[in-house]
Protein backbone atom coordinates (compact mmCIF):
# COMPACT_ATOMS: atom_id res chain seq x y z
CA UNK A 1 0.00 0.00 0.00
CA UNK A 2 1.25 3.49 -0.90
CA UNK A 3 1.66 5.72 2.15
CA UNK A 4 2.09 9.51 2.26
CA UNK A 5 2.46 11.79 5.26
CA UNK A 6 0.39 14.95 5.37
CA UNK A 7 1.29 17.76 7.76
CA UNK A 8 -0.87 20.81 8.46
CA UNK A 9 0.99 23.63 10.19
CA UNK A 10 -1.06 26.09 12.23
CA UNK A 11 -0.25 28.90 14.60
CA UNK A 12 -1.11 26.71 17.59
CA UNK A 13 -0.80 23.08 16.47
CA UNK A 14 1.12 21.05 13.87
CA UNK A 15 -0.95 18.05 12.80
CA UNK A 16 0.46 15.00 11.06
CA UNK A 17 -1.16 11.94 9.48
CA UNK A 18 -0.36 8.90 7.38
CA UNK A 19 -2.76 8.73 4.44
CA UNK A 20 -3.20 6.11 1.75
CA UNK A 21 -3.59 6.76 -1.97
CA UNK A 22 -7.38 7.09 -1.70
CA UNK A 23 -7.19 9.79 0.94
CA UNK A 24 -8.03 7.46 3.83
CA UNK A 25 -6.47 8.53 7.10
CA UNK A 26 -4.59 5.67 8.74
CA UNK A 27 -2.94 7.37 11.69
CA UNK A 28 -2.75 10.92 13.02
CA UNK A 29 -1.06 12.89 15.78
CA UNK A 30 -0.21 16.49 16.63
CA UNK A 31 2.25 18.70 18.47
CA UNK A 32 2.25 22.29 19.71
CA UNK A 33 3.73 24.72 17.18
CA UNK A 34 5.43 27.23 19.51
CA UNK A 35 6.00 29.90 16.83
CA UNK A 36 7.54 32.18 19.48
CA UNK A 37 10.64 29.97 19.35
CA UNK A 38 11.42 31.08 15.81
CA UNK A 39 11.43 29.53 12.34
CA UNK A 40 14.30 27.09 12.90
CA UNK A 41 12.63 25.59 15.96
CA UNK A 42 9.29 25.20 14.17
CA UNK A 43 11.00 23.54 11.20
CA UNK A 44 12.72 21.17 13.62
CA UNK A 45 9.31 20.32 15.08
CA UNK A 46 7.88 19.65 11.61
CA UNK A 47 10.74 17.27 10.80
CA UNK A 48 10.43 15.44 14.13
CA UNK A 49 6.67 15.15 13.69
CA UNK A 50 7.16 13.62 10.23
CA UNK A 51 9.36 10.89 11.73
CA UNK A 52 7.06 10.38 14.72
CA UNK A 53 4.01 10.11 12.48
CA UNK A 54 5.63 7.38 10.43
CA UNK A 55 6.69 5.52 13.57
CA UNK A 56 3.20 5.84 15.05
CA UNK A 57 1.82 4.10 11.97
CA UNK A 58 4.36 1.29 12.32
CA UNK A 59 6.50 2.61 9.46
CA UNK A 60 9.77 4.44 8.87
CA UNK A 61 10.47 7.34 6.52
CA UNK A 62 11.83 4.78 4.03
CA UNK A 63 8.28 3.43 3.74
CA UNK A 64 6.84 6.88 2.94
CA UNK A 65 6.32 7.90 -0.70
CA UNK A 66 6.25 11.60 0.08
CA UNK A 67 5.65 14.35 2.62
CA UNK A 68 3.02 17.01 1.85
CA UNK A 69 2.87 20.14 3.99
CA UNK A 70 0.24 22.86 4.27
CA UNK A 71 1.43 26.25 5.52
CA UNK A 72 -0.56 29.31 6.66
CA UNK A 73 1.54 31.41 4.33
CA UNK A 74 2.03 33.20 1.06
CA UNK A 75 4.53 30.93 -0.66
CA UNK A 76 5.85 29.57 -3.93
CA UNK A 77 4.54 26.00 -4.24
CA UNK A 78 7.14 25.16 -6.90
CA UNK A 79 10.15 26.10 -4.78
CA UNK A 80 8.74 25.72 -1.26
CA UNK A 81 9.91 29.24 -0.42
CA UNK A 82 7.76 31.02 2.18
CA UNK A 83 7.48 34.74 1.58
CA UNK A 84 5.29 35.56 4.57
CA UNK A 85 3.60 33.52 7.31
CA UNK A 86 1.95 36.14 9.51
CA UNK A 87 0.66 33.78 12.21
CA UNK A 88 4.12 32.23 12.56
CA UNK A 89 6.06 35.47 12.34
CA UNK A 90 8.03 34.26 9.31
CA UNK A 91 9.53 36.31 6.50
CA UNK A 92 11.51 34.84 3.59
CA UNK A 93 12.10 31.28 4.81
CA UNK A 94 13.37 28.62 2.38
CA UNK A 95 11.26 25.92 4.00
CA UNK A 96 11.83 23.22 1.40
CA UNK A 97 15.62 23.53 1.57
CA UNK A 98 15.55 23.50 5.37
CA UNK A 99 13.38 20.37 5.50
CA UNK A 100 15.50 18.59 2.89
CA UNK A 101 18.52 19.14 5.12
CA UNK A 102 16.68 17.54 8.02
CA UNK A 103 14.87 14.72 6.21
CA UNK A 104 17.24 13.71 3.46
CA UNK A 105 15.90 12.25 0.22
CA UNK A 106 12.22 12.12 1.22
CA UNK A 107 10.16 13.83 -1.54
CA UNK A 108 8.50 16.97 -0.13
CA UNK A 109 5.77 19.23 -1.51
CA UNK A 110 4.53 22.41 0.16
CA UNK A 111 1.42 24.50 -0.44
CA UNK A 112 -0.84 27.06 1.17
CA UNK A 113 -3.05 25.65 3.94
CA UNK A 114 -6.31 26.78 2.29
CA UNK A 115 -5.27 25.06 -0.93
CA UNK A 116 -4.55 21.77 0.76
CA UNK A 117 -7.80 21.86 2.75
CA UNK A 118 -9.60 22.47 -0.54
CA UNK A 119 -7.82 19.57 -2.18
CA UNK A 120 -8.74 17.29 0.72
CA UNK A 121 -12.42 18.23 0.63
CA UNK A 122 -12.61 18.20 -3.17
CA UNK A 123 -11.18 14.71 -3.52
CA UNK A 124 -12.08 12.95 -0.28
CA UNK A 125 -14.75 15.08 1.44
CA UNK A 126 -17.73 17.23 0.53
CA UNK A 127 -16.65 17.61 -3.11
CA UNK A 128 -15.93 13.94 -3.65
CA UNK A 129 -16.96 12.82 -7.11
CA UNK A 130 -16.95 16.31 -8.66
CA UNK A 131 -14.18 17.30 -11.06
CA UNK A 132 -14.59 21.03 -10.38
CA UNK A 133 -15.02 22.43 -6.86
CA UNK A 134 -14.66 25.65 -4.93
CA UNK A 135 -13.87 25.07 -1.27
CA UNK A 136 -14.39 27.83 1.29
CA UNK A 137 -13.21 27.81 4.90
CA UNK A 138 -15.01 30.12 7.34
CA UNK A 139 -12.81 30.41 10.40
CA UNK A 140 -10.64 33.16 11.84
CA UNK A 141 -10.46 34.35 8.25
CA UNK A 142 -12.06 33.21 5.01
CA UNK A 143 -9.87 30.78 3.08
CA UNK A 144 -10.52 29.42 -0.35
CA UNK A 145 -9.23 26.91 -2.83
CA UNK A 146 -10.16 26.00 -6.38
CA UNK A 147 -9.92 22.52 -7.89
CA UNK A 148 -10.52 22.20 -11.63
CA UNK A 149 -10.37 18.83 -13.37
CA UNK A 150 -9.17 17.42 -10.07
CA UNK A 151 -6.17 19.75 -9.84
CA UNK A 152 -5.48 22.78 -7.69
CA UNK A 153 -5.56 26.17 -9.39
CA UNK A 154 -2.77 28.19 -7.81
CA UNK A 155 -2.55 31.15 -10.20
CA UNK A 156 0.47 33.04 -11.52
CA UNK A 157 1.76 34.00 -8.06
CA UNK A 158 0.15 31.32 -5.91
CA UNK A 159 -2.83 33.47 -4.95
CA UNK A 160 -5.55 31.52 -6.77
CA UNK A 161 -8.68 30.96 -4.70
CA UNK A 162 -8.08 33.76 -2.16
CA UNK A 163 -11.76 34.66 -2.12
CA UNK A 164 -11.52 35.96 1.43
CA UNK A 165 -9.89 39.05 -0.02
CA UNK A 166 -12.58 39.95 -2.50
CA UNK A 167 -13.48 43.56 -1.67
CA UNK A 168 -17.15 43.93 -0.78
CA UNK A 169 -17.07 47.28 1.00
CA UNK A 170 -14.18 49.67 0.17
CA UNK A 171 -15.12 51.76 3.22
CA UNK A 172 -15.51 48.75 5.52
CA UNK A 173 -13.42 47.42 8.38
CA UNK A 174 -9.68 47.02 7.97
CA UNK A 175 -8.50 43.55 6.96
CA UNK A 176 -5.22 41.93 7.98
CA UNK A 177 -4.16 42.17 4.34
CA UNK A 178 -4.02 45.96 4.75
CA UNK A 179 -7.13 46.80 2.73
CA UNK A 180 -10.71 47.52 3.76
CA UNK A 181 -13.93 45.58 3.47
CA UNK A 182 -12.65 42.18 2.36
CA UNK A 183 -15.11 39.29 2.54
CA UNK A 184 -13.27 37.90 5.55
CA UNK A 185 -13.95 41.09 7.55
CA UNK A 186 -17.66 40.30 7.15
CA UNK A 187 -18.23 36.54 6.89
CA UNK A 188 -15.42 35.02 8.94
CA UNK A 189 -15.99 34.05 12.57
CA UNK A 190 -13.87 37.05 13.51
CA UNK A 191 -15.90 39.39 11.31
CA UNK A 192 -19.26 38.10 12.53
CA UNK A 193 -18.30 38.50 16.19
CA UNK A 194 -16.83 41.97 15.55
CA UNK A 195 -20.08 43.09 13.91
CA UNK A 196 -22.10 41.83 16.88
CA UNK A 197 -19.78 43.54 19.35
CA UNK A 198 -20.15 46.80 17.45
CA UNK A 199 -23.95 46.55 17.65
CA UNK A 200 -23.80 45.94 21.40
CA UNK A 201 -21.34 48.80 21.88
CA UNK A 202 -23.78 51.06 20.03
CA UNK A 203 -26.40 50.21 22.64
CA UNK A 204 -28.63 47.79 20.73
CA UNK A 205 -30.84 45.65 22.95
CA UNK A 206 -29.99 41.98 22.61
CA UNK A 207 -29.99 38.73 24.55
CA UNK A 208 -26.35 38.43 23.44
CA UNK A 209 -25.50 40.62 26.44
CA UNK A 210 -26.03 37.51 28.58
CA UNK A 211 -22.98 35.87 27.00
CA UNK A 212 -19.65 36.17 28.86
CA UNK A 213 -17.86 36.01 25.51
CA UNK A 214 -19.36 36.13 22.03
CA UNK A 215 -18.85 33.37 19.48
CA UNK A 216 -20.49 32.45 16.21
CA UNK A 217 -22.09 29.47 17.95
CA UNK A 218 -23.72 31.87 20.44
CA UNK A 219 -24.90 34.14 17.62
CA UNK A 220 -26.53 31.28 15.73
CA UNK A 221 -28.15 30.05 18.96
CA UNK A 222 -29.58 33.48 19.81
CA UNK A 223 -30.68 34.04 16.23
CA UNK A 224 -32.61 30.76 16.35
CA UNK A 225 -34.40 32.08 19.44
CA UNK A 226 -35.41 35.25 17.63
CA UNK A 227 -32.84 37.77 18.81
CA UNK A 228 -32.90 40.66 16.34
CA UNK A 229 -29.24 41.68 16.58
CA UNK A 230 -27.96 38.12 16.21
CA UNK A 231 -30.34 37.48 13.31
CA UNK A 232 -29.33 40.64 11.46
CA UNK A 233 -25.59 40.11 11.96
CA UNK A 234 -25.75 36.48 10.85
CA UNK A 235 -28.10 37.33 7.99
CA UNK A 236 -25.81 40.04 6.62
CA UNK A 237 -22.70 37.82 6.85
CA UNK A 238 -24.48 35.02 4.97
CA UNK A 239 -25.94 37.39 2.38
CA UNK A 240 -22.52 38.87 1.58
CA UNK A 241 -20.98 35.40 1.37
CA UNK A 242 -23.71 34.32 -1.03
CA UNK A 243 -23.08 37.45 -3.10
CA UNK A 244 -19.34 36.73 -3.29
CA UNK A 245 -19.89 33.05 -4.16
CA UNK A 246 -22.34 34.01 -6.90
CA UNK A 247 -19.72 36.24 -8.50
CA UNK A 248 -17.02 33.59 -8.22
CA UNK A 249 -19.54 31.10 -9.60
CA UNK A 250 -20.01 33.26 -12.69
CA UNK A 251 -16.26 32.97 -13.29
CA UNK A 252 -15.62 29.32 -12.41
CA UNK A 253 -19.05 27.65 -12.72
CA UNK A 254 -18.04 24.91 -10.25
CA UNK A 255 -20.07 21.75 -9.85
CA UNK A 256 -19.75 21.97 -6.06
CA UNK A 257 -19.08 24.67 -3.50
CA UNK A 258 -17.95 23.13 -0.21
CA UNK A 259 -18.31 25.20 2.96
CA UNK A 260 -16.05 24.30 5.89
CA UNK A 261 -14.39 25.86 8.91
CA UNK A 262 -15.72 26.57 12.39
CA UNK A 263 -18.69 28.64 11.19
CA UNK A 264 -19.91 25.69 9.09
CA UNK A 265 -20.67 23.82 12.32
CA UNK A 266 -23.96 25.76 12.28
CA UNK A 267 -25.01 23.24 9.62
CA UNK A 268 -28.37 23.84 7.97
CA UNK A 269 -28.77 27.16 9.80
CA UNK A 270 -25.91 28.37 7.60
CA UNK A 271 -26.40 26.29 4.48
CA UNK A 272 -30.12 26.95 3.84
CA UNK A 273 -29.95 30.78 3.85
CA UNK A 274 -26.62 30.64 2.02
CA UNK A 275 -28.24 28.58 -0.74
CA UNK A 276 -31.01 31.18 -0.94
CA UNK A 277 -28.52 34.06 -1.14
CA UNK A 278 -26.48 32.27 -3.78
CA UNK A 279 -29.58 31.68 -5.90
CA UNK A 280 -30.66 35.30 -5.43
CA UNK A 281 -27.41 36.69 -6.83
CA UNK A 282 -26.14 33.99 -9.21
CA UNK A 283 -26.98 33.55 -12.85
CA UNK A 284 -29.80 30.98 -12.97
CA UNK A 285 -27.79 28.59 -15.10
CA UNK A 286 -24.90 28.83 -12.62
CA UNK A 287 -27.08 28.25 -9.56
CA UNK A 288 -28.84 25.29 -11.17
CA UNK A 289 -25.52 23.64 -11.97
CA UNK A 290 -23.85 24.23 -8.58
CA UNK A 291 -24.46 22.24 -5.41
CA UNK A 292 -23.62 23.81 -2.05
CA UNK A 293 -22.44 21.25 0.49
CA UNK A 294 -20.98 21.25 3.97
CA UNK A 295 -17.42 20.02 4.40
CA UNK A 296 -17.02 16.46 5.67
CA UNK A 297 -13.41 16.12 6.80
CA UNK A 298 -13.46 18.70 9.59
CA UNK A 299 -10.05 19.24 11.16
CA UNK A 300 -8.59 16.43 9.03
CA UNK A 301 -9.02 18.31 5.73
CA UNK A 302 -5.54 19.82 5.98
CA UNK A 303 -3.57 16.64 6.61
CA UNK A 304 -5.55 14.67 4.02
CA UNK A 305 -5.14 17.42 1.43
CA UNK A 306 -1.43 17.75 2.17
CA UNK A 307 -0.96 14.05 1.53
CA UNK A 308 -2.98 14.34 -1.67
CA UNK A 309 -0.42 16.79 -3.03
CA UNK A 310 1.19 13.55 -4.14
CA UNK A 311 -1.92 12.55 -6.09
CA UNK A 312 -2.13 12.66 -9.87
CA UNK A 313 -1.59 16.11 -11.35
CA UNK A 314 -0.30 17.73 -8.19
Amino acid sequence: MRHVIGIDVGGTKIKGAVVDGDGRLLYKTERDTHPELGADAVIDRIAVLARDTAIGAGLTLRDIAGLGIGMPAFLDADTGYVETAVNLGWQNVDLLAELEQRLGALPIRIDNDANIAALGEARAGGGRGARDALCVTLGTGVGGGVVIDGQLVRGASGMGGEIGHITLDPQGRFCNCGRRGCLETISSATGIVAAAEARLAAGDLSSLRQEPALSTRALFDHAAKGDRVASEVIGYAIDRLGFALANVGATLNPAVIVIGGGVSQAGEALLVPLQQAFERYALPRVSRGTALRLAELGNDAGVVGAALLFGEGN
